[in-house]
Formats: C-alpha cells, structure tokens, sequence
C-alpha cells in the first residue's frame, strides 16, 4: 500500500474565479474603458483576492487582452430563414438592438477606442468583425443562389453598410433603431434588387 500524499496546505483552488475576474475586467473595460480599470477593483467585484488575479495574469493588460478576447468570441447568430428581407430584417434588428443597448454601445464606444491604443486589442477586435462579416456576406451569397440577387452583386459594399452606420453612430450618436430598420432594408434591396 502506498503512503497517501500530505494534503496541500492553503486554501483549494476556486474553479469559478477564472470566469469571475474575467467578466469583472470585461465589464469594468465596458463602463470605464482599459485606463480606469484597476486590478484591485477587478479583484473586489470578482471577490477573489488580488493575489489571485496575479497567479493568474501577470498584470492589468494581460489581464485586459483576457477578458476582451473572451468579450470578443462571441457572435450573433447568423438568420437563415428562405428569403433576403426576412434574414435581413432579423439581422438589422440584433444588431440594432444590441447597438442601442447600454452595454452594446459602451461595447463598440470601447472597441474603437482600445483598438486605436493598443494593437493586440485591434486585432481581436478585426478578427470578431471579419468573423461577422463572413456571418453576414453568407446571408447575401445565399440570396444569389436563390435567384433574388443578381450575380453581380458587391457582397462587399452591402456588408459594410450596417457595420460602418453603427460604428460612426456609435461615436456620433443617433443610432438608427429598430424603427428604421425596413427603411433600411429598402434602401439596400432598392440597390440590388434583381434585374
């Protein structure tokens, strides 16, 4: 019979902190933006200790880059539901809605301004858009298949147009809202409606 191993002295590891302190940096990113966000107020809202925080990223930007790399990965789902104007109707809407949420507009507010600041950041944050991007010209390339869009059709050009409004408004203000979105639909198929 083996002698059974002495029990670690301390406190066991808590498993949830990890997710805890990430989605307190993340959230505190949101509110206050990376240079207003502190590890001790990172650690309080998580109720873990800063020293944990510290085993587990050496400072406030690894950190940061952690929890906006989580914040980034995620995605809207992509409408597939026969037609154009209905999958477009369904994906103005989630955006829209999220863009005028607190949250989706401190979101975006942020993603402009850490991108500018810091190159690690601006590359996940061109790596969550050209994800949504691909999401959305799959919407379009579907809708030539189907015969609704004419062949020629620049994928491109009507991809940028939702995503380029909702980024100048974001710094501009007057975020379009769900009330303008078959406004907005009209005016993209008017463009390339099949001839």
């Amino acid at each position: 019979m083996e002698p059974a191993l002495p029990r670690r002295k301390g406190r066991p590891r808590d498993a949830g902190a990890d997710e805890r302190i990430l989605a307190a940096a993340a959230d505190l990113i949101l509110q206050r933006g990376y240079d207003n966000m502190t590890v001790d107020e990172v650690a309080a809202t998580a109720k873990a200790g800063k020293a944990t925080v510290y085993r587990r990223w050496a400072g406030k930007e690894d950190l940061a880059f952690a929890a906006l790399e989580q914040l980034y990965s995620q995605e809207f789902p992509v409408p597939d539901t026969g037609n154009i104007t209905d999958d477009l109707r369904a994906s103005y809407k989630q955006v829209l809605e999220f863009a005028n949420s607190e949250a989706g507009l401190a979101y975006l507010r942020m993603s402009i301004t850490e991108s500018l600041r810091d190159e690690r950041i601006a590359t996940l944050y061109i790596g969550a858009h050209q994800r949504q991007e691909r999401a959305a010209r799959a919407v379009f390339e579907r809708a030539i298949e189907r015969g609704e869009l004419r062949a020629d059709f620049r994928t491109d050009l009507a991809v940028s147009q939702l995503g380029g409004i909702v980024v100048l408004r974001a710094v501009v203000g007057g975020m379009p809202t769900e009330a303008d979105v078959e406004d907005m639909i009209d005016l993209i198929l008017k463009g390339i409606e099949k001839r």
